[in-house]
């Protein structure tokens, strides 16, 4: 994926996170942690960080378990959350694909997707691989749902799901995901044809906007200096790793 993609991705993702308190960022999501520091430069401070493994990026010290102490708590305002597949009813699986307990292919599991999608007010979703493949009509296991039966309490939920080829939000009252906008140089019918799912959409989609100087001036600073520590071989390959002066 290009810089300029990255760049995008990373610009869109930091302004769900605006105005919000306190986001945590799970181990091995270099773009979801550089939307959140975007956030955070952006405003002045808030929301409050913590990416998951980090010892320079986080104030937790009793790793996963604190952050679903923290998130019970209600101590934690927005988080990600990806899928080996995700479908149109913001169901995700991080099990494996084929019929379940016989999986074609198995991955590493759920851990604590279930609890955090269900405490966690704003869970947004995140899979740069747009297609049929991860993208799918029904998921083959439900490892946490998009939504509960009424009566079930759950505070937390899906937000929005964003992909390398647009911005999908969820439209809980309804179960389903509207498209929000596409990014430049894809189209509607392109992304019906990616995606296993039906969508709610306008006839004439918006773009969605490209990062500004004073945004991109910070990608490549502080958020750069950060992604350098964190994640240096993402920041050499994507952002080419420049640290704050």
């Amino acid at each position: 994926m290009s810089p300029e993609k990255t760049a995008l991705l990373i610009d869109v993702i930091a302004g769900m996170l605006e105005g919000l308190g306190r986001v945590a960022v799970g181990a091995s999501s270099p773009i979801p942690a550089a939307a959140a520091w975007l956030a955070r430069e952006r405003g002045g401070g808030r929301p409050q960080v913590s990416v998951l493994g980090s010892g320079a990026h986080s104030d937790m010290t009793d790793g996963g378990r604190e952050l679903f102490d923290r998130a019970g708590q209600g101590r934690i305002d927005a988080f990600f959350l990806g899928g080996v597949q995700i479908d149109g009813g913001a169901n995700i699986n991080l099990i494996g694909t084929g019929p379940h307990p016989s999986a074609d292919k198995r991955f590493p599991g759920s851990y604590g997707s279930a609890y955090l999608y269900f405490v966690v007010p704003r869970v947004i979703l995140f899979r740069v691989e747009h297609s049929p493949r991860t993208l799918v009509e029904k998921v083959d296991f439900v490892s946490a749902p998009g939504t509960s039966p009424a009566g079930v309490y759950r505070p937390g939920g899906p937000h929005a799901l964003i992909t390398g080829r647009c911005v999908f939000r969820f439209d809980a009252a309804r179960g389903r995901f509207r498209l929000a906008s596409l990014h430049p140089g894809h189209s509607l019918d392109e992304v019906r044809t990616a995606t296993g799912f039906d969508f709610d959409c306008a006839d004439d989609p918006p773009v969605t906007p490209a990062p500004s100087a004073e945004t991109m001036a910070l990608i490549r600073g502080p958020i750069g200096g950060n992604l350098a520590e964190v994640y240096p071989r993402f920041a050499a390959k994507f952002l080419g790793g420049e640290r704050a002066a």
